[in-house]
């Protein structure tokens, strides 16, 4: 008769809840430092970070990435850390957050970088998205050194910068260099939820060009912005067509685009000779990302074909593939709704996401993946990218236990 192997969730859950209030803190000093990206001068908050998981006794290896490459993609500085546990022979666990977020905006109650505590949440950009893995992972491996065992296998951090630009600087710099190579991996996510799939990104930079001319004299010029609302137009129409394809994964429903920036014009009295927007394409996971480029540029052509005297050159930003469902993730996708059901007490369901992710990353090298993490139930409960945004305390508790649980489980 086989031994089951013992269960450590009491002592992981209890060691957790004793330490809860530094990880708090933790949080707080990683939320007071700002990542805003762009500008993307991240550097800085690696660093303090690598100094407190040091604090920890964790030995933290720093990779700057090169300033010519960091400079070519529009950001100003990049150092991604690894963290590595070993506790004994056997697979490789890694576990990857992201530190860098978009500027706060405006509109908020409290400080963006204060990381204040108000009725059991804590507020501030990144709090919830996704600094609050870089304490629910730290925590979780904390616990596990605590218990003293000799697990079979490692855990590694993987707390990266460049998720915003695409994750090609952050997971795509470890994974190409060879800086690691894990057996699986779990990424920052949602404390209700394990997700599976998530969409592919496409962006764009479009600029129209005409001629500028004194606006009283319009004749003379080629308004480039009636230029621009001839193709935006176009574009925005296709969000009807999108609408009609639908992606067989829970939780995604359809393709879409947005246009998130644009500017140009000198002034009010001229004629503006250029103007200059940034699309945002999101792929479904059945999508083709090089028919979904090419379709986007064959209705930016024609639209613009229809307007007599403009020329448009079109820049590809962004190319993120979807991330497909796996078949090798089940066994960390199990555990995880398993531990997540009896610490949350509620079913765990599994389904895709419309955001797109680093996880792409690692399962674009074969690594099975699953994003779990210290999140809300939705982006839209927790203000992700907007004014506001927070994270229920009580979910990074019990989400850190989840993982804790799941560590000692598959390492067991």
């Amino acid at each position: 008769m086989t031994t089951p192997p013992p269960d450590h969730s009491q002592a992981l859950d209890a060691w957790i809840d004793q330490h809860f209030d530094d990880e708090v803190r933790f949080l707080q000093a990683l939320v007071r430092i700002p990542t805003d990206t762009p500008p993307g001068d991240n550097a800085p908050h690696a660093e303090h970070t690598a100094g407190l998981l040091q604090g920890f006794g964790f030995e933290v290896e720093q990779y700057p990435v090169p300033q010519a490459e960091v400079v070519a993609v529009g950001m100003a500085s990049i150092t991604n850390l690894i963290v590595r546990r070993r506790y004994g022979d056997g697979k490789t666990i890694a576990l990857n957050a992201h530190g860098d977020v978009v500027p706060p905006g405006e509109g908020w109650s409290v400080g963006p970088y204060d990381g204040t505590v108000i009725d059991g949440k804590l507020y501030g950009r990144a709090s919830a998205v996704s600094k609050s893995d870089f304490a629910s992972y730290t925590f979780a491996m904390r616990a596990l050194d605590a218990l003293g065992v000799a697990f079979n296998g490692s855990v590694e951090l993987h707390f990266t910068y460049d998720e915003e630009f695409g994750g090609e600087l952050g997971p795509g710099y470890l994974l190409r260099h060879q800086l690691t190579r894990p057996d699986y991996l779990i990424a920052a996510g949602f404390s209700y939820q394990v997700i599976n799939a998530h969409n592919g990104c496409l962006q764009m930079e479009v600029t129209v060009h005409g001629k500028m001319a004194h606006a009283a004299i319009p004749d003379s010029g080629i308004d480039a912005l009636q230029g621009a609302n001839t193709i935006l137009t176009a574009l925005y129409a296709q969000n009807q067509r999108y609408k009609a394809i639908r992606s067989g994964v829970t939780g995604i429903t359809h393709p879409y685009l947005n246009v998130g920036r644009i500017e140009g014009g000198t002034n009010t009295n001229v004629v503006p000779g250029k103007v200059v927007f940034k699309l945002d394409r999101r792929m479904i996971p059945e999508e083709n990302p090089v028919e979904v480029e090419a379709d986007v540029r064959g209705v930016i052509a024609e639209a613009a074909a229809s307007v007599p005297g403009i020329q448009v050159d079109i820049k590809r930003l962004l190319l993120a593939e979807a991330w497909q469902p796996q078949s090798g993730n089940a066994g960390l996708v199990d555990a995880l709704q398993r531990h997540g059901e009896a610490v949350f007490g509620e079913p765990i369901p599994t389904s895709g996401t419309p955001l797109y992710t680093d996880v792409r990353l690692y399962g674009a090298a074969g690594i099975p993946a699953a994003i779990y993490g210290a999140g809300p139930r939705t982006v839209l409960e927790s203000n992700a990218k907007r004014a506001d945004e927070h994270l229920v305390l009580d979910d990074l508790r019990r989400a850190t236990k989840v993982i804790a649980r799941t560590l000692a489980e598959l390492l067991g």
